[in-house]
Formats: C-alpha cells, sequence, structure tokens
C-alpha cells in the first residue's frame, strides 16, 4: 500500500510546526527588540488563530477569561489543570509565543513549581504569577489584599528554580498600586526582578505618568494591561512605546467583543423570529474555513486515501 500524502501538508496541520522552545526564543527576542509586543487575549484557539492572523507578535490567556468561558467569577476558582489544559489548545493553535496567567500558582510555593512545570510540558512560553492573596480577585475590582513581599518571592524562587526551560518566561505581576500605592508597588516588583523575574506586569496603573514613573524605576521589560471597564486609561500602543514599555495584553477584549455580539443577536432571534438580519455582522463560511485551513485538510485526506492495494485485481 503506497500513500501520496506529502510532508509539507501534515506539518502544522493539526498543530504548530514551531517547537516550543523555539516558540520562547520568540518571545524573549521580542521583548529585548525596541517593539512593542502586542498580545490580544485569546478565549479559544480559533481566536489565536485570527490573532496570529491579523499580525499581532503574541497571543495571551486570561485567568479571568478562562474562569467566564466556564461560567465562572474570576475568584480563583479554576484548577491547574483546566488552565494548562485550555492554555496549551491555545499555544498549540499558532506559531506565536503564548503568556498565560497563572493567578497565584494554584497553592503555597511548591504548587507554583508545579504549576511552572506543567504549563512548560503545554508547551506555553511563559506565565505570570500575582502577589495577591489567595483566592484572587480580578486587578481591577477593590477588596484585594497582597501577600507580603517575602511570601511573593518565595512563590517566585520556587518557580524560577522549578524552570526547566531556561527562555521559559516567568513575569510577576504585582497588585500592590491599588492597595499599596505607586511607590510601593515599585519596591515590590524590585524585589520580584531580584528574585528572579523576567518581566514584570504592572496591574491597575492610573495614567501615563505612572507606567512612566514604574519603568524609569525599574530595569527589566515591563508588560501594561489595556483592559476595557478597569482603573488603567486606555493608553494606545504609541503612548505606551513612548514611555519604554515591552509589551502589551488586551486581556479581555475578544470575549467582550464576542459576547457583545451574541447577546445582540440573541435578542434579534428572539424578537424577530430569525437571524437573517444579521449575516452581514457574521463571519462568513469563507473566512473560517481559511483560518482553519479546510482546503489543507482535505488535500491531506484526499492524498492519504489515494492508494492503491497490490495484488487487488488477481
Amino acid at each position: 500500500m503506497t500513500s501520496t500524502a506529502s510532508t509539507s501538508t501534515v506539518s502544522g496541520l493539526f498543530s504548530s510546526s514551531t517547537t516550543a522552545s523555539a516558540k520562547r526564543q520568540a518571545l524573549r527576542a521580542g521583548l529585548d527588540s525596541g517593539t512593542l509586543q502586542r498580545w490580544p487575549g485569546a478565549f479559544s484557539p480559533l481566536v489565536a488563530k485570527l490573532i496570529a492572523d491579523i499580525g499581532f507578535e503574541g497571543v495571551y490567556v486570561s485567568g479571568a477569561v478562562l474562569s467566564a468561558d466556564l461560567g465562572l467569577p474570576d475568584i480563583g476558582l479554576t484548577t491547574l489543570s483546566e488552565v494548562a489544559d485550555r492554555g496549551g489548545s491555545i499555544a498549540r493553535a499558532t506559531e506565536l509565543p503564548t503568556l498565560v496567567d497563572a493567578d497565584t500558582g494554584f497553592g503555597e510555593p511548591m504548587s507554583a513549581a508545579r504549576t511552572v512545570a506543567a504549563l512548560e510540558d503545554a508547551g506555553l512560553s511563559g506565565c505570570h504569577l500575582e502577589d495577591q492573596v489567595n483566592p484572587k480577585r480580578c486587578g481591577h475590582l477593590d477588596g484585594k489584599d497582597v501577600v507580603s513581599v517575602g511570601d511573593m518571592v518565595k512563590r517566585l524562587g520556587a518557580a524560577v528554580a522549578a524552570r526547566r526551560d531556561s527562555d521559559f518566561v516567568i513575569c510577576a505581576r504585582t497588585d500592590a498600586r491599588a492597595i499599596e500605592g505607586l511607590d510601593a508597588a515599585i519596591d515590590r516588583a524590585k524585589a520580584y526582578v531580584d528574585a528572579g523575574a523576567d518581566l514584570i506586569f504592572t496591574e491597575a496603573l492610573r495614567d501615563l505618568g505612572e507606567f512612566e514613573r514604574f519603568r524609569n524605576a525599574v530595569d527589566v521589560p515591563l508588560l501594561a494591561n489595556m483592559t476595557e471597564f478597569g482603573k488603567s486609561d486606555l493608553l494606545t500602543a504609541e503612548q505606551l512605546t513612548s514611555v519604554g514599555y515591552n509589551a502589551v495584553i488586551y486581556p479581555v477584549t475578544t470575549l467582550r467583543l464576542a459576547m457583545g455580539a451574541v447577546d445582540r443577536g440573541l435578542r434579534e432571534i428572539s424578537s424577530q423570529g430569525t437571524q437573517s438580519g444579521l449575516l452581514d455582522d457574521m463571519q462568513h463560511r469563507s473566512r473560517l474555513y481559511e483560518l482553519l485551513r479546510y482546503a489543507d485538510y482535505n488535500e491531506f485526506d484526499s492524498d492519504l486515501f489515494d492508494f492503491t492495494i497490490e495484488g487487488a485485481s488477481q
């Protein structure tokens, strides 16, 4: 029996053809490039494919979005296995590096170490750990609390020690700005850098001036969170570049866009009895098939079953 299925067609068909190690190297290179790395949030592998197709530099997986997609609030209810499984599926969908939200590390420092190992195994390029008390809250809500600097340093130290691929990025997020003030948040960030953090996530800063103060005080790559309806001004990529930020995430944007459209569409069907008035707002079947590489799957299938069985006519 012979098959004509080509290696070029199969490569990358069911998952990314770029290795996890290469993606991690790309993430680090991007942070050092001087170009702002834009990482929209993906709530599914399909959304990640669209992010890559449009030309962004990376993909982000938000813990708040993952929780919401499970019908849960973002208060630490998700598990490591859920995050690793969903994050891995998203990471494998594209050639881009993917950073995932690992909350507080799902427990004590030893749990943070296990978290890093599991996320490496899942093919993620990096994760961020935050200094909130567990169970955590959304970073732009009131009522949060943070652990001591010493406890967070232990959390980070365990994560760094557990890392097997030195290119896996460990990002430290501090939520201290809203609780202890900007100066305390900066002091925490410096301690987290000393503990081995490769990237600092400055959560819930108010305006461009605060982002600039953080940049002037901390000498490692910095990540900005441009989430809607939160405490931070929605700054442009140009503004963040102007003050020296290395990366920006748009964590919940795609989910909010999708859910807004779904909400309006379902109400239209309920009131009008048909979806015919919504067609112009829908992604067309042809665009979906393009993202899914439908033609490549068909080619692979046709090649795979284009065979003859020797002696069949005898």
